[in-house]
């Protein structure tokens, strides 16, 4: 599968963007989905993550009840909705799938999309 995320970009804190992943190839809704985030001089962490079948979903501490992820199996499509964006929240996005179970380590995915940049001013 090869997917595309979409729509970062320049915000003020307090405000929100949605990101998009599209993905191409077949089987989307055999993947569990997931976005991760690599701000300036860190490591890669993750964000949220949506498994296949019933959809449940999975948010790191730092974004939960700001941050949402859903997804479209008709539109191959993963998205991230982000309210009440922090400075903090600077990073480039990058969403993952995985074939098969959910999880929050990065080393379970093998495929990756090429990043989205998500700016946010104080």
């Amino acid at each position: 599968v090869q997917l595309q995320a979409s729509g970062g970009g320049l915000v003020q804190a307090g405000g929100s963007l949605r990101l998009s992943c599209a993905a191409s190839g077949r089987a989307f809704s055999s993947y569990a989905m997931a976005w991760f985030r690599q701000a300036p001089g860190k490591g890669r962490e993750f964000v949220a993550a949506i498994t296949r079948g019933d959809g449940n979903t999975y948010y790191a501490d730092s974004v939960k009840g700001r941050f949402t992820i859903s997804r479209d199996n008709a539109k191959n499509t993963v998205y991230l909705q982000m309210n009440s964006l922090k400075p903090e929240d600077t990073a480039v996005y990058y969403c993952a799938a995985n074939y098969g179970t959910y999880s929050s380590s990065q080393n379970t995915y093998g495929y990756w999309g090429q990043g989205t940049q998500v700016t946010v001013s104080s």
